[in-house]
């Protein structure tokens, strides 16, 4: 069982930055292919990074790549989302997730991850 608890999130105006914190429990999540997700209102969830196991591999939507960055301390069971230049349409609520079945492929879609964050909001407006 793993349990996973984000922070970091708040109120940002356009261009600036945020990072973003998920702190696992449980001895196997450093084996796991890690995640970022967001829902919007009104929108499905969706991707926005994901990391394998020893962070050598990352993956980013098109929305978000070069101002997005995924990391991971696997000494700390940590993962981050450093995000920059943001802007309003990256409003949502950012949820962590981890992926049981891999280590080393990243998969996209929601319904691939077993082990999900309650979530933090992330506000962009000025």
């Amino acid at each position: 069982q793993v349990q996973l608890v984000e922070s970091g999130g708040g109120t940002v105006q356009p261009g600036g930055s945020l990072r973003l914190s998920c702190v696992a429990s449980g001895r196997s999540s450093k084996y796991h292919v890690m995640a970022w997700f967001r829902q919007g209102p009104e929108k499905e969830r969706e991707i926005v990074a994901g990391i394998t196991f020893n962070g050598a591999r990352t993956y980013y939507s098109d929305s978000v790549k070069d101002r997005f960055t995924i990391s991971r301390d696997n000494a700390k069971s940590t993962v981050h989302l450093q995000m920059n230049s943001l802007k309003p349409e990256d409003t949502a609520a950012y949820y962590c997730a981890a992926d049981q079945n891999r280590s080393v492929i990243i998969l996209t879609t929601p319904r691939d991850y077993d082990y999900w964050g309650h979530g933090t909001q992330v506000t962009v407006s000025s």
